[in-house]
C-alpha cells in the first residue's frame, strides 16, 4: 500500500502503469521460458555427466589393474622410481563457450596419449608392462579433464538457473503485485474523484437553479 500511496493517481500515471505492468508480466514470461530451457538443458548435461563419469572410472580401473601388473612384473621400488621420471606437463588451453547465453569453460588439450619415449623415464629400466599402464593412465586422463568440464558446465548453469529464478520470483511475487496494487489505488482514487466532481457539479447546478 506503500508504493500505490506513493503514486499520483492521474489517468497518465495510470497509463504508465498499465504498461509497466504488462512489460513486467511479458518479462516474467520470458524468464519463466528461459528457465524451463536452463532446467532441459541441465539434465542433459547431467545426463552426459553420469555417463562421462561411467566411462571414467571404468577407465581408472583398468589403468590401476595394469599398475598393478607393473608393479608384480618390474617392482615396485623400478615403478616408482619411474613415475618419478615421468614428464609431468601437459598443455591445457581453457577457453569459453556460450550454452544459451551463459559463459561455460571449454577445455583443450594436447596429445594426452604418449608413446614410451616421449614420456621421459628410462626403457632400458622399465618394461613394456610399464608402458602399458602408462597409456591407461593418460587415457584416463583425458576422460577426466572432459567430465571437469562437462561439471563446470554444470555448475555454469545451476548458476544462471539460480539467478534466473530470483528474478522470476521478484517479479512474481514483488515487483507486479505492487504495481497492480500501485493501480487499483489510482483507479479508486479516480473513481473517488469522479463522484467528488459529479456531486460537486450537482451542488453548483441546483445553486444556479435556485438563483434562477
Amino acid at each position: 500500500m506503500t508504493i500505490a500511496l506513493a503514486v499520483s493517481p492521474t489517468r497518465m500515471e495510470l497509463l504508465k502503469l498499465k504498461q509497466r505492468v504488462g512489460l513486467a508480466q511479458k518479462g516474467h514470461d520470458l524468464l519463466k521460458e528461459k528457465m524451463d530451457a536452463l532446467v532441459i538443458e541441465f539434465f542433459e548435461v547431467l545426463r552426459r555427466i553420469q555417463e562421462a563419469r561411467m566411462k571414467a572410472f571404468d577407465q581408472l580401473s583398468v589403468a590401476h589393474r595394469a599398475l598393478s601388473m607393473g608393479f608384480a612384473v618390474v617392482g615396485t621400488l623400478e615403478t616408482k622410481q619411474a613415475s618419478k621420471e615421468t614428464k609431468r606437463e601437459l598443455q591445457v588451453e581453457i577457453s569459453t563457450r556460450h550454452i544459451m547465453g551463459i559463459a561455460v569453460p571449454a577445455v583443450e588439450v594436447g596429445e594426452v596419449e604418449r608413446s614410451a619415449l616421449v614420456r621421459g623415464y628410462g626403457l632400458h629400466m622399465t618394461s613394456s608392462v610399464l608402458d602399458e599402464a602408462s597409456r591407461e593412465f593418460e587415457r584416463a586422463l583425458k576422460l577426466l579433464i572432459e567430465l571437469a568440464e562437462l561439471e563446470a558446465s554444470a555448475f555454469a548453469i545451476v548458476r544462471e538457473l539460480e539467478k534466473t529464478k530470483r528474478r522470476v520470483n521478484a517479479l512474481e511475487y514483488i515487483l507486479i503485485p505492487r504495481l497492480r496494487e500501485a493501480l487499483k489505488f489510482i483507479m479508486m482514487r479516480l473513481d473517488e474523484m469522479e463522484r467528488e466532481n459529479f456531486t460537486r457539479l450537482k451542488r453548483i447546478k441546483a445553486m444556479m437553479e435556485k438563483r434562477e
